[in-house]
């Protein structure tokens, strides 16, 4: 029997999840963890759902926050069985659990990682902030556009040809010279056989072949350098590296009303797990993070508000230690 996990702090109709076959399924906010729930009320590692037989058994991991059967707060580390259709909550997020009869989700760790990435883009959004990525023209003849790659899984090509989503002037360009896609956490980047090639890093990309682009790293196209910014990507790892949020002991989470699914008729397949990316992109009422935590600006140089006590005495020992050396060198040349 697999569990499948869906994440119910939001619209039911799209609520993202994730099928394991697994002896042991550790949920929390880190990256290790095989269900990463991006909100900060929800510890690194969590809790945990282990098998046990033919039972499932959930255990509090010694999270800041608890994990919560129902109603129920869980000891930390004492198991507790739960059965399909369960309500657990882990920190403000409520997962729903079902023992089923089906094919366990491929790549489990890179649909999860998807879903966290979905749930982050979702919260920016409620927030107002740009969730998608941004490629821009650092140097070059084309200095200064954009481009925003709004659709994962979409290609977008880049060249001098008027049909490219990011059109330039540079000579050196081909009429479709590069194709960029963001695919889960990646961007990708393929030489659309360009006449005069491009350059990830000090590395020639292969005409035809899709290759990851890491962050930093400058892509040269023609004479233009090129880079970009994550919002999303850069807002889950400072939500995975950030510190627990310590919950309100009155704050009341409300658990959602479970909405049974019809099981498949015997002769037809077991539809396939929803699509991390799919959801990414499918609006729910309400986002299960509570804030993605906004990065400070740098700040300007504070300005002066006057004279603090500290700074008078300061001050009046540097005068004291310069009347004294002056009053050591007239000595002297009188001595003299």
């Amino acid at each position: 029997m697999a569990l499948t996990v869906i994440v119910r702090s939001g619209d039911v109709k799209s609520a993202p999840k994730v099928t394991f076959d697994a002896p042991r399924i550790v949920v929390g906010r880190g990256e290790g963890c095989d269900v990463r729930l991006p909100d900060p009320s929800v510890s690194h590692r969590h809790a945990s759902i282990r098998q046990r037989g033919s039972e499932y058994i959930v255990v509090d991991e010694g999270s800041t926050n608890g994990t919560f059967v129902g109603p129920v707060r869980l000891s930390p580390h004492s198991p507790r069985v739960v059965r399909g259709g369960d309500m657990v909550r882990i920190g403000r997020i409520w997962l729903e659990l079902r023992v089923e009869h089906i094919v366990p989700t491929a790549a489990a760790n890179v649909a999860t990682k998807e879903i966290a990435l979905g749930l982050v883009a979702e919260a920016l959004a409620a927030q107002g902030d740009p969730s998608a990525v941004r490629v821009f023209v650092t140097e070059g003849p084309d200095a200064g556009r954009e481009l925003s790659l709004a659709e994962p899984g979409r290609p977008y090509a880049l060249g001098r040809g008027q049909g490219a989503d990011l059109v330039l002037d540079d000579a050196d360009a081909s009429r479709k010279h590069v194709e960029l896609m963001r695919k889960g956490s990646q961007v990708l980047v393929r030489d659309l056989g360009s006449k005069n090639g491009a350059l990830l890093g000090d590395s020639r990309l292969e005409a035809g072949k899709d290759v990851p682009w890491p962050r930093g790293t400058p892509l040269r196209v023609g004479a233009n350098l090129l880079s970009y910014d994550d919002p999303v990507g850069e807002a889950l790892a400072e939500l995975e590296r950030a510190a627990d949020e310590r919950m309100r002991d009155d704050e009341l989470i409300d658990a959602p009303n479970a909405s049974p699914q019809p099981a498949p008729a015997a002769d037809e397949p077991e539809p396939e797990a929803s699509s991390p990316l799919a959801a990414e992109l499918a609006p729910r009422a309400a986002s299960p993070i509570a804030k993605v935590p906004e990065r400070a600006p740098k700040k300007a140089s504070a300005e002066r508000r006057g004279w603090s006590l500290t700074d008078v005495v300061v001050a009046l020992i540097a005068i004291t230690v310069l009347v004294v050396s002056l009053l050591g060198l007239l000595w002297l040349f009188k001595a003299t």
